[in-house]
């Protein structure tokens, strides 16, 4: 592994908001010192800033690296060669548009963890929780009405799972822990993607949800929640889910909960926007488009709910198909609420303490992992210059730059 010196930059340290003027040094995938005016040992390779700004890697906490189609339906039946070729390809477009982690939300499997930590696919590091625990009719249950057999084979490429009872929910957290899971996701209320469900529906009864969440803390692990409508997002908090996906409709009782437990919440305007666009032309199915109106006009309202109220918030874009490319502009939508800085945490530190990573991804510091953004404008000033990845020159992962600044 070469080690490099970043030399001369303008480092924005994300817990102050503030920028220093320093050098950095990466030795062996680590950030090993930073420093003005560094010199350069024996076999580094230097890259001179010249005063460009320096961001830690992003970190996007809900993504589905499998989903190449948004006709999910259909991933089951697919290859799981197929999909894991796709699933590289996307991840790699991840990466080039500054994403050095991602958390999945449902999909990625410990081959492709494995796969990226090995150099063999180029990508995020990734946080995965298997297969979405579901119930008959949730929102990982992707048979249409006239379906009457569930095909759950553990080959078979697809998001969720259904488990029905609270010894059912059990053995399904149970085996998606056996298989290395670092979180698990329950779908905890109705959803768009799904055929037959109701987006005000609650899923899960309050025992099945504290059951899932006893064998995450059995394991030293935790649960999101998909969840929608402010009953289903309180029920999932009530029973000791770490993180919201979503919360469009939430409450103001629900940001009482959000900081009593010291939950999260992860938004993901972005995928509104873009279904609302390019949905049908990626094969989202038409009742699924019926559905976007519901949760797209409150998403905005939420947000602000949840930031005036004091609630963690999380980077999360949940885009599917040929709409992973619109990543970055979850950025943008959500300066119509949040401050430049505040988008920033919740896309490096406050993701990475939702990830039980603190100090070791978003942030840099001595000892964190040398994952690094060069820009060549101030977030801070405009936070457009992380919505559009052009501005992002150089991404560097573990130590080595991975771009040059080439669009995704």
């Amino acid at each position: 592994m070469t080690d490099l010196l970043l030399r001369d930059g303008l480092v924005l340290d994300v817990r102050t908001g503030e920028y220093r003027e320093a050098s950095i040094r990466c030795a062996d995938g680590r950030i090993a010192e930073i420093a003005p005016r560094l010199s350069a040992p024996d076999q580094v390779r230097v890259l001179d800033l010249a005063g460009a700004v320096v961001l830690p890697g992003l970190i996007d906490a809900h993504v589905h690296v499998t989903a190449a189609t948004a006709a999910l339906n259909e991933l089951p039946a697919w290859s799981p060669s197929y999909v894991a070729a796709h699933a590289a390809r996307i991840m790699r477009s991840m990466l080039l548009r500054g994403f050095t982690t991602v958390r999945d939300a449902a999909g990625a499997d410990y081959g492709l963890a494995d796969a990226q930590a090995e150099g063999l696919i180029t990508g995020p590091r990734l946080a995965f929780c298997g297969k979405a625990l579901s119930q008959t009719g949730g929102h990982g249950d992707l048979r249409g009405r006239g379906t009457a057999q569930a095909d759950g084979h553990p080959c078979c490429a697809g998001l969720g799972r259904v488990a029905d009872g609270v010894d059912a929910v059990r053995v399904a957290a149970r085996d998606e822990l056996r298989k290395g899971a670092h979180h698990l996701k329950v779908m905890a209320s109705g959803g768009v993607a799904s055929p037959t469900d109701r987006i005000d529906s609650t899923q899960y009864s309050p025992a099945e949800l504290r059951a899932v969440v006893e064998e995450a803390e059995a394991a030293n692990r935790y649960v999101a929640a998909h969840a929608y409508t402010a009953r289903a997002v309180n029920r999932a908090l009530e029973a000791g889910v770490r993180s919201i996906e979503h919360g469009n409709l939430i409450d103001d009782r629900s940001v009482e909960l959000f900081r009593e437990r010291e939950a999260f919440l992860v938004p993901t305007l972005v995928t509104y926007w873009a279904l609302k666009q390019e949905g049908a032309a990626h094969g989202l199915p038409e009742p699924s488009q019926r559905k976007i109106d519901e949760v797209l006009n409150g998403g905005l309202r939420a947000l602000e709910r949840a930031a005036r109220g004091g609630v963690r918030l999380v980077y999360g874009s949940d885009l599917l198909g040929g709409m992973h490319r619109h990543q970055n502009h979850e950025f943008r939508l959500r300066r119509e609420v949040q401050q430049p800085i505040d988008i920033i945490r919740a896309a490096t530190t406050t993701a990475a303490d939702l990830l039980c990573l603190p100090g070791e991804i978003g942030t840099v510091d001595v000892g964190a992992h040398a994952d690094l953004l060069v820009l060549d404008r101030d977030p801070l000033a405009d936070i457009g210059a992380l919505a559009d990845p052009t501005h992002i020159t150089q991404v560097i992962q573990g130590g080595a730059i991975v771009s040059d600044g080439r669009p995704a």
